[in-house]
């Protein structure tokens, strides 16, 4: 898919994020990344001069005004907006905390939010796309998770709002729910569940046998649905989640 002359940002400079922004650079995009991951810069490096990276706090309303405002000065608009920013947290009615209730909160949706926010006016008419990276745990959730999950569900919500106030001024709105995919916030997840010091590598079977294709995903693998939800073969496509989950949502385990 061909991206030669486009602008886009992307939000999560590691994991499904930096998998997206480089797969949108290859394609001949000029991509914005923004993140707390350092290590993106490398990659950056690595990848030319298609990809620019920015040390963005999503929850911060400031940083984010001010990030978009900078990709501004030498953008003609943005075409794309690539939301994967996003953190993982534990926790049921008990034991969430409070303090814990609001990050998640304030980086799965209200930076998301921020980001659309403040794109908006740059995207209007330009006949691109905003693609939400939500998760299978606004469908159907694990035990414990219910920070989590609220925010992806939220997103499922603010997906199908979104496509629908945006559909006038030709931009398309939405979603993907990733089941496992190998990425730090998988990581996180397997040392949460770890016993007798396994690893990932220890317990990626268990992990990939709850997906009925026998395996966790990668991340080429959704970027490669970002890549076509933006593209123009996705032009009738909006307001829609897509499951990227090796099958993990269509099976009742009984």
């Amino acid at each position: 898919m061909e991206f030669t002359g486009k602008t886009a940002l992307v939000t999560g400079s590691s994991g499904m994020g930096l998998a997206a922004a480089l797969r949108l650079a290859r394609g001949g995009a000029k991509v914005h990344l923004c993140g707390i991951d350092r290590a993106a810069n490398r990659v950056a490096d690595e990848a030319g001069a298609g990809l620019h990276v920015a040390h963005v706090d999503v929850a911060d309303e400031a940083q984010v005004e001010a990030w978009v405002a900078e990709v501004m000065e030498t953008a003609p608009g943005i075409d794309f907006l690539i939301n994967a920013a996003g953190i993982q947290t534990y926790g049921d009615l008990e034991t969430t905390t409070i303090a814990g209730w609001d990050r998640v909160m304030n980086v799965n949706l209200r930076g998301s939010f921020l980001t659309s926010h403040f794109a908006w006016p740059h995207m209007k008419g330009r006949g691109g796309a905003i693609v939400h990276i939500s998760s299978v745990q606004g469908h159907m959730n694990q035990y414990g998770v219910l920070g989590y999950a609220t925010t992806k569900g939220a997103v499922h919500a603010m997906t199908r709002a979104m496509a629908v106030d945006c559909a006038k001024h030709g931009v398309r709105v939405n979603s993907i729910s990733p089941g496992s995919i190998r990425t730090p916030l998988l990581e996180y997840g397997a040392a949460q569940r770890a016993m007798d010091g396994q690893s990932l590598e220890d317990m990626s079977p268990a992990f990939g046998a709850a997906h009925r294709v026998g395996r966790v995903g990668t991340v080429e693998e959704v970027a490669e649905m970002v890549a076509y939800l933006c593209s123009d073969a996705a032009s009738f496509v909006t307001g829609a989640d897509f499951r990227i989950d090796g099958g993990l949502t269509a099976h009742i385990g009984v």
